[in-house]
């Protein structure tokens, strides 16, 4: 069940002074404003007007092209009863507008720290931290939307009610709600919290990005347990080298944010994170020759399933199946459970859990999707956006698929473009078949980012086949008359997402739904999603 982003918050707050907040974070009052806070209680705490309630605040960051405070007015017709900002936010608001917060008595509270102390204010506003859930927060370039869904499936295989905020949606229990960045902003995050303490959720997994930690989008979280998948190529434009990528996730690993870790060390950086993280780790390896706390054997693949054994140095041992395809799969899925281990679940239990149902029983939006029936060529939709992403699934499909891989894919317009000729290369290596096309141009020119994707994949010095279709539909088209039987198709990108980003703006494109018309058209007349 879908609700709006508004909804997914307590609907019976318990009210705070709007004194106490004041007084608690230090907050001036602007003469710009038209009332003192005394008296006033506060319910909520925003940053968004279209997510205001009455009795909320509303706080005001500065942005990129517009200081958020400049819809002051807006937020307060909406039900605001206070605004928190900084000078400039104050300067911000139109002379006319603050006539009106004037005349209708509604404070400004100012501090020069917002971005800084607002995971704190929403934390005291929704009173998160008391008797918190299991909390589990999950980073890395790759996968973290995957664990985070592991982990919840595996809770409720145990009979513990679960709730989530991924890339893909946040989630209580069956409520849901699209998510629009990988980790919400500290405001929607601790209204979600709350509103899941509420439903009395038991157990929250969290995807923390990179991002999210620099952006204090977590800052008034304490997490029991924290995990790290990996750490490759991407957002070298919001960090501009590798080591200050990594020092942004490792700041989850910290004694401010986190009480335990699990760390996956088949990689230099995991091991680096190992080795400094600031509170007690536990290491997982998928790679024999490493020397790991836990450590995953693969037993069996296939286009649709992955199995494993997970055993611990002290020769403890569970044996799982996921559906899903690929040893990174059996990575993360490893991960959840080492993390749910920490968290304080006996491995008897999730084992005995496992075997009774046939293994873990999950669902992930667009991560390895099968979007295919049972004729045809199996046909794949992925997240996928990385160089290491791209080798990890075509090394996956390399093993499992007897017939011909072709792979379609496009690049992020406006972000890292330092990945995209790597992404290339790496395609024309795995598949048989290339078929580049537009992804989210966004504010670039879809040629351009084309070309570079066509540049690393010629470098390769491959076999493969390489085709430019710009319009994605009609590559994804064209896909399908270069397969038949036995072969396999991988649409990496656009995974769970319902729209593209072109010029600057939103165009609704569901890639699911896309490829099933797709195969419908081609003949494949059983085409459906597995999970239907």
């Amino acid at each position: 069940m879908a609700e709006s982003v508004l909804s997914l918050r307590p609907q019976h707050p318990r009210s705070r002074s709007l004194e106490a907040l004041r007084e608690t974070f230090s907050l001036s009052s602007s003469d710009a404003g038209g009332g003192t806070v005394s008296g006033i209680e506060i319910k909520g705490i925003t940053m968004a007007t279209g997510e205001v309630g009455h009795g909320d605040i509303f706080v005001g960051l500065a942005g990129k092209r517009v200081h958020g405070a400049s819809y002051a007015a807006a937020a307060i017709d909406a039900g605001a009863v206070a605004i928190i900002t900084d000078d400039a936010g104050v300067e911000a608001i139109a002379a006319p507008d603050l006539e009106t917060i004037a005349e209708r008595g509604i404070p400004i509270l100012v501090t020069d720290r917002v971005r800084e102390v607002l995971g704190e204010l929403a934390a005291w506003v929704y009173r998160t931290a008391e008797e918190a859930p299991l909390t589990l927060g999950v980073t890395g370039t790759n996968g973290k939307t995957s664990v985070v869904y592991l982990l919840s499936a595996v809770l409720e295989q145990l009979g513990v009610k679960s709730g989530l905020s991924s890339t893909a949606e946040r989630r209580i229990g069956a409520t849901a709600t699209v998510s629009h960045l990988t980790t919400p902003e500290a405001t929607e995050l601790h209204a979600l919290l709350a509103r899941m303490k509420e439903d009395e959720v038991r157990a929250v997994a969290i995807e923390v990005s990179a991002q999210a930690l620099t952006q204090h989008r977590v800052d008034g979280i304490f997490f029991d347990v924290v995990g790290f998948a990996n750490l490759s190529h991407d957002h070298l434009d919001d960090y501009e080298t590798y080591d200050a990528y990594f020092a942004a996730k490792a700041q989850l690993f910290t004694h401010e944010r986190a009480a335990r870790g699990v760390v996956t060390v088949d990689t230099p950086w995991g091991v680096k994170l190992a080795a400094q993280a600031k509170i007690p780790v536990t290491t997982l390896a998928t790679d024999p020759r490493i020397a790991a706390d836990w450590r995953v054997t693969i037993t069996g693949e296939t286009p649709r399933s992955t199995s494993f054994t997970l055993s611990s140095s002290s020769g403890a041992n569970v044996s799982v199946s996921v559906p899903l395809l690929g040893q990174f799969m059996a990575a993360n899925a490893a991960l959840a459970i080492v993390m749910l281990v920490e968290g304080g679940f006996p491995l008897a239990d999730i084992a005995a859990a496992l075997e009774r149902d046939g293994g873990i029983t999950v669902y992930i939006p667009g991560r390895a999707e099968i979007v295919s029936g049972s004729t045809g060529p199996i046909f794949y939709v992925d997240y996928a956006h990385t160089p290491d992403a791209f080798a990890s699934i075509l090394a996956s499909l390399r093993r499992v698929i007897t017939g011909k891989i072709v792979m379609v894919f496009g690049a992020d317009g406006d972000r890292d473009k330092t990945k995209r000729e790597d992404m290339g290369k790496i395609a024309a290596l795995g598949a048989d078949v290339v078929v580049i096309t537009d992804f989210h141009p966004r504010t670039e020119d879809p040629a351009t980012i084309r070309a570079q994707l066509l540049t690393g994949a010629r470098s390769a010095g491959a076999a493969s086949d390489l085709y430019e279709v710009a319009d994605p539909t009609q590559a994804v088209r064209f896909a399908l008359t270069l397969v038949g039987e036995g072969d396999a198709v991988l649409y990496a990108g656009p995974g769970h997402e319902d729209y593209r980003e072109v010029a600057g703006q939103h165009v609704a494109y569901d890639a699911r739904d896309d490829v099933r018309h797709a195969l419908r058209d081609a003949g494949w007349v059983d085409a459906k999603t597995v999970n239907d």
